[in-house]
């Protein structure tokens, strides 16, 4: 199935990472399963999910079979935004630009460390 995402890109790279030695320390340390609720242009709007899975260290597409300790919705753009540091997740919630259910305390630790350093996006 093939996505018209940039955050896809970044989602792949972050699969590899996360069989690192650096991402199995990510995982070891957060061990929560996030729910990302990607649209290409509107929150709620033709989104594509993917699930990061800290507990197992591995990157899917589609839901999660089960509860996620945290579910994120934003747009394409704004993910990549807050994954590579340009947005504060914090601000971007107060923005409206990021929805969360579940957690708080699971979503506070959803935060740019969690991601490869983008080499190339």
């Amino acid at each position: 199935m093939s996505t018209s995402l940039k955050s896809a890109a970044l989602l792949e790279q972050m699969k590899v990472h996360l069989a690192t030695d650096a991402g199995k320390q990510i995982s070891s340390k957060i061990n929560l399963v996030y729910q990302l609720n990607i649209a290409p242009k509107k929150i709620g709007v033709d989104e594509e999910i993917y699930v990061v899975d800290l507990k197992q260290g591995t990157v899917t597409k589609g839901p999660y079979d089960g509860k996620p300790d945290a579910t994120f919705s934003f747009t394409d753009n704004d993910f990549l935004s807050i994954a590579t540091g340009k947005i504060n997740p914090q601000i971007a919630f107060i923005r409206g630009a990021m929805k969360i259910k579940g957690s708080i305390s699971a979503a506070q630790k959803f935060t740019p460390d969690i991601f490869p350093k983008p080499s190339k996006l």
